[in-house]
């Protein structure tokens, strides 16, 4: 499974964007795409969870109201569109495919190589 993160860039505070990340490869199954974050100098933090089986999403509660996770399975890709961003949204995004939806890193066995996110005046 191979995983392509692309988006992100330098947004105002308030501002909006969308990340994508398309899937490829044989995946399995059953399995989910999640969002992790990590600002400088701190620890991954999971965002958000979509499976691509039955459609539940998931979003840590920091961006509740604000981000939404989405999937186009004609496209193999799913989107994470962010609204009203923060400073603090500030990080590298990644995303990861495993089962199930869960905060735990262990359970993600592919990853995408990171698209960074700058919120900033």
């Amino acid at each position: 499974v191979q995983l392509q993160a692309s988006g992100g860039g330098l947004v105002l505070p308030g501002g909006s964007t969308r990340l994508s990340c398309a899937v490829s490869g044989n995946t399995p199954d059953y399995y989910v795409i999640s969002w992790f974050r990590q600002a400088p100098r701190k620890e991954h933090e999971w965002v958000s969870c979509i499976s691509m089986v039955d459609n539940n999403t998931y979003l840590t509660d920091s961006v509740k109201g604000r981000f939404t996770i989405s999937r186009d399975n004609a496209k193999n890709t799913v989107y994470l569109q962010m609204n009203s961003l923060k400073p603090e949204d500030t990080a590298v995004y990644y995303c990861a495919a495993g089962y199930p939806c869960t905060s735990a890193q262990a359970m993600f066995d592919y990853w995408g190589q990171g698209t960074e996110v700058t919120v900033s005046s």
